[in-house]
């Protein structure tokens, strides 16, 4: 069985500023950009057979910035969903519920069409996307990239290893950067991780 890319899309101006960025479709900055066409090469080390990537702009152009303008679009791919929480930072959140941390406490309610996600929610749609992604692999001879958002990404790695979905705390991940899930042992492991290109 090949790996399991993980590719978080480049800078946007919500990424820098720590603003929540959840269904806010917004674009890649000109640095963000950068960051997807340096992925380029990176990616095309590996033997990519099938990728797939969020609905939002920000990861399709990074897919395409990256080589991947044919990458499968998937909603379960999407970045958690903040909820009340949209577009506000960690320290504003702060403000209000000093000891507040999201993959303990989710996020507040939101509108009707945007509600928000507990952890339980954001761990159960990647298991949908992994089952998704174990099919490919299985049906072809390489590995498998998905492109995506930070926290998301992080539920889904936990979930990969078996472990719970809060525990996706455990796993920092920056923008424009590709991580490398494997096996060994027939067990799932981080095989690489937060890898940017070399300058």
């Amino acid at each position: 069985m090949g790996d399991l890319l993980l590719v978080r899309h480049g800078e946007t101006e919500w990424s820098l500023s720590g603003r929540h960025t959840g269904s806010t479709d917004i674009p890649l900055t000109e640095n963000g950009r950068e960051q997807a066409r340096r992925l380029a090469p990176l990616i095309a080390s590996f033997h990519i057979s099938a990728a797939f990537v969020s609905p939002m702009q920000r990861a399709r152009e990074t897919a395409r910035l990256a080589g991947f303008e044919g990458a499968r679009v998937d909603a379960d791919l999407c970045e958690w969903d903040y909820g009340g929480y949209e577009g506000v930072t960690t320290v504003e959140i702060h403000r209000a519920r000093p000891d507040w941390f999201l993959f303990d406490d989710g996020v507040a309610p939101g509108p009707p069409e945007h509600p928000g996600e507990s952890p339980g929610q954001v761990g159960a749609r990647a298991e949908r996307m992994l089952a998704k992604i174990d099919a490919a692999l299985a049906e072809v001879q390489g590995s498998v990239a998905v492109f995506s958002h930070g926290h998301f990404l992080r539920v889904l790695t936990a979930r990969r290893l078996g472990l719970p979905a809060e525990d996706g705390a455990l796993f920092q991940l920056a923008t424009g950067t590709v991580s490398r899930l494997s096996t060994e042992h027939r067990r799932h492991v981080v095989a690489g991780w937060n890898v940017r290109p070399a300058s």
